[in-house]
């Protein structure tokens, strides 16, 4: 039995100059954007959006690959998530359970069908840590406000935070692949239902789901503090013109007031 780990290393990776410079140290070959790196004793599918998907290298070979390709990181992330499985070959027909998948035959393809889903399910992990950090970064802001009735954030500040949602779910359903079969399959058809039993055991459809409805509360939020905070901006917009017409009235009156004495 062996072993097959999904490492999350960066939000993208500078996948042009990291294939041109894999495609010189290993035997490598390209998948429809996915880079496919050969070794006597395993391999790795790389990703654009910073995900590699290791089959059988050591933990020595692991860890070269990836030192090789941190310099291409583009906004490393503090800490990689990593998922980990073990892998038997010729076991009949390819299915997973308790972590373990069995592969039908010893084909690249199959198992770059398997690393896709495993790959997308890391990458979710990181739009779900961050929407869980966000989540409890933002749970004390209705508090004040059902006490008080005062919000104490700074309009920038929000404009800033529902910046970052919205980039999250632009990530998740525009720029990532995570809600479509990739393209791989349009050309590789035969291998697809390998990858759907891997994003059905991953559970990565109902996790998108559940991260969509997560963000989209935030989001609620974020637009009640905005609508909250144009009030109050308009409140004193209306104070300050009133009270300018009042003064423009007492100038004009003054005069008039003069002359009574």
């Amino acid at each position: 039995m062996k072993h097959c780990s999904a490492y999350c290393r960066a939000k993208t990776f500078a996948f042009g100059e990291l294939r041109d410079n894999l495609l010189r140290q290993y035997r490598s070959a390209m998948y429809k954007g996915v880079l496919h790196i050969e070794r006597d004793e395993g391999e790795a599918f790389i990703f654009p959006f910073g995900v590699l998907v290791i089959w059988g290298l050591s933990h020595d070979e692991t860890q070269k690959l990836l030192e090789e390709i941190r310099p291409f990181e583009r906004e490393t992330l503090e800490g990689q998530i990593i998922d980990e499985f073990a892998y038997v070959l010729s076991a009949g027909e390819t299915r997973i359970h308790a972590d373990c998948i069995k592969l039908a035959s010893d084909t690249t393809l199959e198992r770059l069908a398997v690393s896709y889903g495993i790959a997308q399910s890391v990458k979710l992990s990181e739009f779900e840590e961050y929407a869980l950090h966000t989540i409890e970064n933002t749970a004390h802001i209705p508090r004040p406000i059902a006490k008080t009735g005062r919000l104490k954030l700074r309009r920038r500040a929000i404009a800033k935070m529902r910046g970052m949602l919205y980039l999250v779910e632009s990530d998740i359903n525009l720029n990532f692949d995570l809600l479509d079969t990739p393209e791989f399959f349009w050309e590789y058809p035969e291998v697809e239902h390998i990858y759907t039993i891997t994003v059905t055991y991953l559970d990565v459809k109902s996790r998108i789901e559940v991260l969509n409805k997560k963000v989209h509360v935030i989001h609620e939020l974020f637009e009640m503090l905005a609508d909250e905070q144009k009030h109050n901006h308009s409140t004193v917009l209306e104070w300050i013109i009133i009270w300018l017409i009042a003064i423009e009235i007492l100038f004009f009156m003054i005069p008039d007031i003069l002359k009574l004495f």
